[in-house]
C-alpha cells in the first residue's frame, strides 16, 4: 500500500513538473529576439546599474541643476548631434534635410553662442534625428536580431555595428584628453537619464519590463528609420499586452522613449525625440 502512494505521489509529482516545463516553454517566442535568455540576462543587469547608480544622480541632477540650465546643456549637446544628422541625411540623399540641419547647425553655432540657444528651432528649420545605424538601414543592410547591449541598453546587430562610428561622430572618443573625455560622457549621459525621469513615473511599472521596453524599442527604431511613416506590420506587430488598445491613441515614439527609461542609461537608445507631443507635453 506504502509502495503504490509512494508510486502514486511520484507520479503526480512527475505530473507537475511536465506542466510546469510545458507552461515556460509556452511563452510565445518572439522571432525578433532570437537571444532572448542573454538579453533578458543582461537587461536585468543594465537596470540594476541604472537603479543604483545613475538614476539617483539623475534625480540629484534634476534637483539641483535649474531647469534654464539644464535646457542649454540639452541645446549644447543636440547642436553636436545635429553635426552627424546632417551628414547621414546627406548619405541617405535626403538632400533636403541635410542642408537644413548645415543651417541648424551654423546658425545655432553663431547667433545661438554654440548652441546654447536653440534659435534654428525658433526660425522654423526642423530638428531630425539620423545616425548611421538608420542609413545602414536605407542602403539596405538588415535589422538583424535585437541585442542588449551591456551599459549601452537595447540594439539590434545593425545598429550595434553603427555604434563605433556613431559614438566617434558624436565627439566622445574624439576627444583626446581622457579625464573630459569621460567628464562629457558623465554628464552627457546624466543629462539624458534625468531628461526621462518624468516620463518614467508616468508610465508606471509594465508586468514584464523586459518585453515592454524590447517591443517599444523596435517599434521606436522602426519608427525612426522609415521617417515617422513604418508599414503598420512592423509597428504594432507583437506589440506587448502592457499598451493594448486602440492604436490610434498612441505616438509610437513617446511610447517608446517613455518605455525605454525603464533600462536605458547610454547613448544607443536613450535621446528623447523632439516631435514626441506626449513627452513634451510631460516637459511642460
Amino acid at each position: 500500500m506504502t509502495g503504490k502512494r509512494g508510486s502514486r505521489a511520484a507520479l503526480i509529482a512527475l505530473a507537475c513538473a511536465v506542466v510546469m516545463t510545458t507552461g515556460c516553454a509556452s511563452r510565445p517566442h518572439n522571432p525578433d529576439d532570437p537571444l532572448e535568455g542573454y538579453n533578458r540576462a543582461m537587461f536585468a543587469f543594465n537596470d540594476g546599474v541604472d537603479r543604483a547608480v545613475v538614476k539617483p544622480v539623475a534625480q540629484a541632477y534634476e534637483t539641483a541643476v535649474p531647469q534654464l540650465v539644464r535646457t542649454g546643456m540639452g541645446n549644447v549637446f543636440g547642436n553636436i548631434r545635429d553635426v552627424w544628422t546632417g551628414v547621414n541625411n546627406l548619405l541617405q540623399g535626403k538632400l533636403e534635410e541635410g542642408m537644413s540641419d548645415v543651417m541648424r547647425v551654423a546658425m545655432n553655432s553663431t547667433f545661438g553662442i554654440f548652441g546654447l540657444f536653440d534659435i534654428a528651432s525658433e526660425a522654423g528649420l526642423e530638428k531630425h534625428n539620423e545616425d548611421f545605424g538608420q542609413t545602414l538601414a536605407v542602403w539596405g543592410v538588415g535589422e538583424g536580431p535585437f541585442i542588449v547591449l551591456p551599459f549601452f541598453g537595447p540594439s539590434t546587430l545593425r545598429d550595434t555595428t553603427a555604434l563605433p562610428l556613431d559614438s566617434f561622430a558624436y565627439g566622445r572618443t574624439a576627444i583626446d584628453h581622457v579625464p573630459t573625455r569621460n567628464t562629457v560622457t558623465a554628464v552627457r549621459l546624466v543629462h539624458l537619464r534625468a531628461g526621462l525621469l518624468r516620463a518614467e513615473r508616468a508610465m508606471g511599472e509594465p508586468s514584464d519590463k523586459y518585453a515592454f521596453v524590447r517591443d517599444a524599442w523596435l517599434q521606436n527604431r522602426r519608427y525612426r528609420v522609415h521617417d515617422g511613416n513604418p508599414p503598420v506590420d512592423d509597428l504594432y506587430e507583437d506589440f506587448d499586452e502592457e499598451v493594448s488598445g486602440p492604436r490610434h491613441l498612441f505616438d509610437a515614439d513617446a511610447v517608446a522613449d517613455a518605455a525605454l527609461t525603464k533600462l536605458e542609461f547610454a547613448e544607443v537608445a536613450a535621446v528623447t525625440n523632439d516631435h514626441s507631443a506626449m513627452i513634451e507635453g510631460m516637459r511642460r
